[in-house]
């Protein structure tokens, strides 16, 4: 009996019970082993992005056997009633590129310090790309100098123009990066024009609702030319943090890091202590009353 040798690879897309797995430049389909899916987890089996090991039992069939330790991942709480669970939506990231557009859908800010304070959370590196730059309007980028003082990089571009599109470019070579933001915002127009082979699938925003439509339907990630993997994944109307400890909220939130050691009191909530540095700050004028006002809404959700 011949014993094939174990392999490692890098998923690169997910389906229902099959993933494929880039092995040494070859991407092949895998079924998962039962008895992984068989162990009880709060969480997903396999995600793009993940590192598995594949085994080979005869000519035509792969199967993972075991899933490599994530060092990052993109996840949120699953959306819906029922049991908590974690949504992973891509692992190992190295770059979250948290997309949203002048005109419509328009930004919400709100929606986009929650995607920032999960890649702080996870360790991911954070960039905010503001695409349809051909649509921007006097007033529309008035939020931007906010971000730019804590320390957040924004690209502006345009899927339809190509404007900042080569800059973009460069910012994902040998990394792996994901958009992420609402449907409608143009992450697959985005990807077209930098792997225009891809063709993927676009839809306009709905002119009654201003939202956009998911074009996205299974997340997969997208090798570079010049290195690294672009992964799309599904429009995302609801965010929901996950396994963020109430007390690393703060961390999360960069421009805290100056007052938070100077509070009082060592467990400040910076909601309601007296001396507390960072309610001072905020009261000052040194940070931003919208991005409190984001922490405290965080906090509170997290509170229950």
């Amino acid at each position: 009996m011949t014993v094939r040798p174990l392999s490692q690879g890098l998923v690169v897309r997910s389906t229902a019970g099959f993933v494929d797995v880039l092995i040494e430049g070859s991407v092949v389909q895998c079924r998962i082993r039962g008895r992984l899916k068989n162990v009880p987890r709060t969480t997903d089996i396999c995600v793009i992005g993940d590192r598995v090991v594949v085994d080979q039992p005869d000519q035509q069939t792969r199967v993972v056997v075991e899933v490599l330790p994530r060092k990052t991942r993109f996840s949120r709480r699953q959306p819906g009633r029922g049991p908590e669970r974690e949504d992973v939506l891509v692992a190992n990231l190295d770059q979250l590129l948290v997309t949203f557009s002048y005109g419509q859908p328009p930004l919400k800010t709100r929606l986009l310090d929650r995607f920032l304070v999960i890649a702080e959370h996870q360790g991911i590196q954070p960039l905010i790309v503001m695409n349809k730059a051909d649509l921007r309007e006097p007033g529309d980028a008035d939020w931007q100098p906010t971000y730019e003082s804590i320390g957040y990089e924004i690209l502006t571009v345009s899927a339809s123009t190509g404007t900042g599109i080569e800059r973009l470019t460069d910012t994902l070579r040998n990394k792996i990066s994901a958009f992420v933001g609402p449907s409608g915002v143009g992450k697959s127009s985005l990807i077209n024009r930098i792997l225009p082979d891809l063709d993927l699938s676009t839809a306009s925003v709905s002119e009654r609702h201003g939202k956009g439509r998911h074009t996205t339907r299974v997340a997969t990630l997208h090798a570079l030319p010049d290195g690294g993997f672009l992964a799309d994944t599904p429009g995302i109307r609801e965010l929901g943090t996950w396994a963020l400890p109430l007390e690393h909220l703060d961390r999360c939130f960069p421009e805290l890091t100056d007052y938070r050691d100077a509070c009082a009191f060592r467990s400040c909530s910076h909601t309601h202590e007296p001396q507390c540095a960072v309610v001072e700050a905020v009261n000052a004028g040194a940070i931003d009353p919208e991005r409190y006002e984001s922490y405290v809404r965080l906090r509170d959700e997290a509170m229950g």
